[in-house]
């Protein structure tokens, strides 16, 4: 089977990983254990994961020239990564995240997006050929709204399917979001995107439903330990999750996307492709750091077999 073509206009940055039993307060110092210190950022990330499950994968972004930035053209080397759209630049530094755990699994990141935030319409502008022959194009807000905007009314303009994983979200007008085909935020997301507080109670199916009004194509809302809310026509469909022993979530929404958009590509429908997705999300989960825990497509199609009655094609 020809390998489908997703290309990822998006970020890149190294991140830094402390454990430690909860997060510091104010002036306090705390003790941690486990530092890591790998390629992440949530573009870099989603290529790396749709190289592993079997795509030809085009990761378009920018770096500085420095000894991080090196760090993303080994990634990219060793994973296979198509790097033709790859800048270096001297104007800023490498994106860099500071990441804490706590003995739960769940995390705390704060950002510097370095020369991610250079990227803009014209330099997504290049992209068009690429984008053109691809079968999905990807995006997510770690850069400027106006370079996702681009990759995604460039994906429209050609036909070609397009994924927006808005994170961290940002507002987002009712024309970008026309040119999304499938949006996925998670419920934090959802409720930033809505104009609303992180922690606002209004039900995440009503609010689902309000946004989908707004002109995306398909809203898919990730829920963590619960799955994921499909919304297409009709009525809203959960999908839930795969259980399996959490060690960390950080990388597990870098690597849904990646698995929805190769499922997508190969020709699955809307629901076997977040089931997988799920399942590429929830091994994600298992093991410590985000790149490291990116799973193979063998490790995906065999806890998928082992969840559903139909085998994975």
């Amino acid at each position: 089977m020809t390998k489908p073509i997703i290309t990822v206009v998006g970020s890149f940055a190294v991140g830094m990983t402390l454990r430690t039993a909860r997060m510091p307060h104010f002036g306090e110092t705390l003790l941690g254990s486990d530092f890591d210190m790998g390629p992440g950022g949530k573009g870099s990330n989603q290529a790396v994961g749709a190289a592993r499950l079997g795509a030809h994968a085009c990761f378009a972004g920018i770096i500085g020239d420095d000894k991080l930035g090196e760090i993303a053209t080994d990634l990219y080397a060793a994973e296979g990564v198509d790097t033709t759209y790859l800048t270096k630049t001297n104007a800023m530094a490498t994106g860099v995240g500071f990441i804490i755990l706590n003995a739960a699994g769940e995390n705390g990141i704060i950002l510097d997006m370095g020369a991610n935030k250079l990227m803009d319409a014209a330099f997504v502008d290049q992209l068009e050929d690429q984008i053109r022959r691809s079968s999905i194009v990807m995006s997510v807000l770690e850069l400027p709204v106006a370079a996702a905007a681009r990759a995604m009314a460039i994906g429209r303009r050609h036909g070609v399917r397009t994924i927006l994983n808005p994170a961290p979200a940002a507002p987002l007008d009712d024309a970008v979001l026309a040119n999304v085909d499938y949006l996925t935020p998670n419920e934090t997301e959802l409720r930033i995107l809505m104009g609303l507080a992180p922690n606002d109670p209004t039900p995440t199916e009503e609010l689902a439903r309000q946004l989908k009004a707004r002109g995306v194509g398909t809203l898919i809302v990730t829920l963590g330990e619960k799955g994921a809310l499909l919304c297409a026509e009709g009525d809203p469909i959960l999908a839930p999750a795969v259980t399996v022993d959490v060690v960390d979530t950080t990388g597990a929404g870098d690597a849904f996307n990646a698995g929805l958009a190769v499922a997508l590509a190969e020709g699955r429908d809307l629901l076997n492709a977040v089931r997988f997705a799920n399942c590429a999300g929830a091994l994600a989960c298992t093991r410590l750091g985000v790149v490291p825990a990116l799973a193979t497509r063998a490790a995906v199609d065999a806890l998928y077999r082992d969840n559903f009655s139909s085998s994975a094609t």
